[in-house]
């Protein structure tokens, strides 16, 4: 993630805040603990409640003792109120250390208790907070349910500052989502009401947020106002932290415009106030931009100078590793700008290799994360109607009693029907959501397989090419002193073709040619026959497969069938592996069948792998259906359709 993205969840975070108590000092904490030894029942309830949330920012261990204090002494005087507020603001403290899945947990549970005393406002907050930890987690569907809920409730109490900032938490998740014109809608709402109350903290991030929206567009006219805006506003309310996130953003701009002259003196007065703060990972970010900087300015010096110092900051500090990685990358451009295309070359295969590493980790934890959590929004949404459904009888059986108590039942039965409706829109939009975070996963994943093959093909290979043919150009006029010496540089050059080829074939595995001009039959036979036949027999049969089909489709199951080939090269032991493609009027059938050892396909646990579960998820994505059928010692069918009408 670009650092200067970051400025929106670092606001979001402050939203989580934006309930809860002004922070006091420490001299006031010392005299709460002064009192504790004569206070009683719910008062001293609420003494460890407070001094939670003082203890937050200065002793956080000393903070979550005192909240268990309060939430145990809260239930044993049945406090609802003071256990509700130390479940809450342990929520905080738990977000605060990163520690999401706890924070969750403790919300919930004051949600329960917020419920059962039917205090709207207090539900509406925590739903907030509920949603921010989702949408942190990047988990869309269920930050988009939270955060919709919470909406309501502040439109029906008229709660304006609740209002502005579950707007604002909308289009973050639109924007997080790819949902760009939706996010902004929903930003301007936001910035209405917010102007309308006079919250210039709210404004300063708003700002910044459709800023950075109207950047990843390209639309540098608009960002650069808004960017503009936040900043002023900024300045006006003295706050460090804000300011020198807002001034890392319209440098970024300057630099992606190229308007290097303002954008110097803006990186270094925001260099500056991170350095006050002591903010690292803002620091070498600063440095990182300033050397973009100074090699537009061919100022290749203090380019030099800047990017040492950040690598220097960035290994030394801890969770540094994309910008360190950004400073490996602007090396790598500043080599080439000065000619040393030796040093160029290695710090960009150092570059690559770290983003490869970071990008390959991430994609797979989202999609583990995803299909889990999908498949613990079903079981919930299984037993809530079994709950329903469970009270509705007992309900129908109580109203033989009588016809008043008959006549009671109808009108709940009328009122569950109405919200069951309710929930089953809710349920609709979620899984709609659901849908637009699986394609975006899968198109970003897409454009990175494109854009690192590009890199790959146009960078790398290029050079390494052009380094080829300038040792053939030398080994015609070079006079060897020995046959040896001779044999030795015919190696050397034997070896760079042998890396020509293998980095033409990795970028043609991460996007083929022939997946982008002929269609998925010439993709899929084009990769088979690059396999060593010695290795396994493969045979491909298609059919109706003349006319090209949709994009997205072709895409995903050139994906698929290439990593059941990958499965059964480097697991199965088999020997021979059949393939066919069929397209008919009822959707397109897939079989992928080899005789290797096999598995249970019986037993669930084999398919807790990223590899299994990202098939599964990519079929699901097309709205098909995908199964295994395999046993020790008899080979594996893969069998997969996908719907013609999608």
């Amino acid at each position: 993630m670009p650092y200067y993205i970051k400025i929106m969840l670092t606001i979001s975070a402050c939203f989580v805040i934006l309930f809860a108590r002004a922070q006091q000092t420490t001299p006031i904490i010392d005299s709460i603990e002064k009192l504790l030894p004569t206070q009683k029942d719910s008062v001293l309830a609420a003494s460890y409640n407070e001094l939670t949330w003082q203890y937050r920012l200065v002793d956080r261990d000393k903070a979550i003792s005192y909240g268990n204090k309060a939430i145990a002494l809260g239930n044993q005087l049945h406090y609802n109120k003071g256990v509700a507020q130390a479940y809450n603001d342990l929520g905080i403290i738990f977000y605060d250390k990163e520690n999401y899945d706890t924070a969750i947990y403790l919300y919930q549970q004051a949600l329960k208790i917020r419920q059962q005393m039917n205090d709207d406002l207090g539900i509406a907050k925590l739903y907030n907070k509920i949603g921010i930890v989702y949408q942190r987690e990047s988990v869309f569907d269920k930050a988009l349910d939270n955060q919709i809920k919470a909406l309501d409730i502040f439109r029906k109490f008229n709660n304006d500052i609740g209002v502005s900032y579950s707007l604002n938490n909308i289009g973050i998740v639109n924007q997080n989502m790819g949902q760009y014109e939706e996010a902004i809608k929903y930003h301007l709402q936001s910035v209405a009401i917010k102007e309308k109350i006079g919250d210039k903290t709210g404004l300063a991030g708003s700002f910044v947020n459709i800023g950075n929206i109207y950047l990843i567009q390209e639309d540098f006219d608009s960002a650069r106002i808004f960017y503009i805006k936040a900043t002023d506003m900024c300045r006006l309310l003295g706050d460090k932290e804000y300011l020198s996130n807002s001034l890392n953003n319209l440098g970024k701009l300057y630099i992606k415009t190229r308007d290097f002259a303002n954008a110097l003196p803006v990186i270094k007065e925001s260099y500056q106030l991170r350095s006050e703060l002591t903010d690292t990972k803002g620091m070498v970010s600063c440095l990182s931009n300033l050397s973009e900087i100074y090699i537009g300015l061919k100022q290749y010096d203090s380019a030099a100078a800047v990017l040492n110092k950040g690598m220097v900051m960035a290994k030394s500090a801890v969770n540094c590793k994309p910008e360190l990685n950004g400073i490996y990358q602007n090396f790598a451009n500043l080599y080439e700008a000065t000619g040393d295309t030796g040093k160029a070359l290695a710090m960009y295969k150092l570059y690559s290799t770290t983003k490869d590493s970071l990008y390959t980790d991430e994609l797979g934890e989202t999609f583990a994360d995803l299909a889990t959590k999908y498949k613990t929004l079903e079981k919930e949404n299984q037993i809530q109607q079994q709950e329903f459904e469970i009270k509705q009888r007992n309900y129908w059986i109580a109203g033989i009693a009588g016809l008043l108590v008959l006549g009671a039942l109808l009108g709940y039965s009328y009122y569950r029907r109405m919200r069951l409706q309710q929930q089953a829109k809710l349920q609709t939009e979620i899984l709609k959501q659901q849908e637009l975070a699986t394609k975006a996963v899968i198109e970003a994943e897409e454009r990175e397989r494109k854009r690192i093959a590009g890199d790959l093909h146009d960078g790398v290979g290029q050079t390494m090419s052009a380094a080829k043919m300038n040792l053939s150009a030398i080994q015609s006029n070079l006079p060897f002193v020995s046959e040896e010496q001779r044999i030795n540089f015919e190696k050397v050059v034997h070896l760079i073709d042998e890396s020509c080829q293998e980095v033409r074939t990795v970028s043609h595995n991460m996007m083929p040619n022939a997946l982008l001009k002929a269609g998925l039959s010439s993709a899929v036979r084009e990769f088979i026959d690059k396999i060593d036949q010695h290795i396994i027999k493969i045979s491909l049969y298609t059919e109706g497969l003349n006319e090209r089909i949709d994009t997205n489709v072709e895409t995903v199951l050139y994906r698929v069938i290439q990593e059941c080939v990958n499965n059964v090269i480097k697991h199965a032991g088999a020997s021979q592996l059949d393939i066919s493609l069929i397209k008919d009027k009822e959707g397109i059938s897939t079989t992928i069948e080899d005789n290797g050892k096999g598995f249970d396909s019986k037993d669930t646990t084999k398919f807790n792998g990223i590899g299994l579960k990202n098939i599964q998820s990519r079929i699901d994505y097309l709205k098909g259906t995908v199964e295994w059928d395999s046993s020790p010692g008899n080979g594996t069918l893969v069998a997969i359709h996908v719907p013609v009408s999608l």
